[in-house]
This record gives C-alpha cells, structure tokens and sequence, in this order.
C-alpha cells in the first residue's frame, strides 16, 4: 500500500529522497481527529487506508462537513495558507495517513521539479473540487446532489484502482446531508428512491452502483 503515499511522475532516482521525507505512517481511529480547526500547521497528509472527513464549524457551534477524503488522497492543505488549520479531519473508520512535513517538502520542491509540479496539481484539484462542490449546492435538486456524490465516489475510487461500481461508504447519512446542504432524512429517502428505480442497491455502508448511465441522467 505504500504507493498510495507516492506521488506519480517521479523519476526512479527522485523516489528514494521522497520515502526518506515520508518517513513516518500514523494510525487514526474511527472518530479520532487528525487535526483539529486552528491546530499549528506543520504537515501535510496522503491517506494511505481508510478514509476521513474534514468540517469546518459554525459561530453557533454546529458542523459542516466540507470533504470527504479516500486512500491515495492529500489532506491538510488547508493549512499552507495561514500556517493553521481551517478545517478539522476526522477519521469516518480505522485509517492510516503518511505524514509529510511540509519544510522538508518545501525544499524538496526546490530540488526536483516533477514534485513541485505535484504540489501544485494537488492544490489546483482542491480548487476544482471545492468549485464543483458550490456549483451542487448552489444548483442541483437533492436527488441531483446525491447522484452526484455517488457518482464523484465512484470517479474516485477508479482513478485509484479500486471498484467504481462497489465500495463501503463510511460517511453517515447525517454526514451526506452536510456535506450536500440537505438533511439526514432528505438522503435517507433518495437512496431509497435510487433502490427501487435501480439505480443503486445499499446495505447499510455498502453501496454498488446498478446503473451507472441512469445515475448520471438523474
């Protein structure tokens, strides 16, 4: 699994300095948090199993999830701009990250282009993530929004090598309704819509996708 922490386009040669850099892996258990809103920002993170949700919190006092992050993806890049956290990570099951401090990347940037282009990369997707993410809650009906969640979970898990068609979606229905502006019941019901049309079947976690090309007609 240790690839997952290995950025691609790397020379054969480059990829020893980068395994020096990320020399240490963490463990995170379900509902332990990672980082916390306002922590120091020192690293950046790759989850290398499991998965974890980010939120950001109200005035008041209440939640909102902003992300859900999956095996082979970056976290903690909300922290480069003001050297703290703006969000929180939390652990959605038992995970594990590769920490990378984020001086030494720095300068490890300096040396070897391709990882300073990563860097960059993995900023830019964070942009478009998070302006795909307005455009659904700004616009989308909930059943539009719900599809379009399965089916960004989807796109994900096969970048990565894993199923598009089958995964464990360990983020709660309440947590769904968060991150997609609705709420707990509104999500319940859609899934439920999506089974008997047959778009989806879902046990619990467990979801598999029956009609890819109707979920995206949704």
């Amino acid at each position: 699994m240790r690839q997952l922490c290995m950025p691609q386009g790397l020379a054969h040669d480059e990829l020893p300095k980068l395994e020096a850099l990320i020399c240490t892996a963490r463990s995170v258990r379900r509902g332990e948090s990672l980082y916390r809103c306002g922590d120091a920002f020192d690293n950046l993170y790759a989850v290398r199993s499991g998965s974890l949700k980010t939120t950001m919190a109200h005035r008041d006092g209440r939640e909102q999830v902003t992300g859900l992050r999956l095996a082979g993806e970056a976290l903690g890049l909300d922290g480069i701009s003001d050297d703290r956290h703006a969000c929180s990570a939390t652990a959605l099951e038992d995970s594990t990250v590769c920490i990378v401090p984020y001086v030494a990347l720095k300068r490890l940037c300096r040396e070897i282009g391709s990882m300073q282009e990563r860097l960059h990369r993995l900023l830019g997707e964070q942009i478009v993530r998070e302006a795909a993410q307005m455009m659904v809650l700004g616009s989308l009906s909930a059943d539009e929004r719900v599809a379009a969640f399965l089916l960004d979970v989807s796109e994900r898990n096969a970048q990565r090598g894993y199923s598009s068609a089958e995964f464990n979606l360990r983020m709660t229905r309440e947590d769904m309704g968060s991150y997609l502006g609705t709420t707990l019941e509104t999500v319940s019901r859609t899934l439920s819509r999506f089974q008997r049309r047959g778009l989806i079947d879902t046990q619990g976690k467990f979801i598999r996708i029956i009609d890819l090309e109707g979920l995206r007609q949704v």
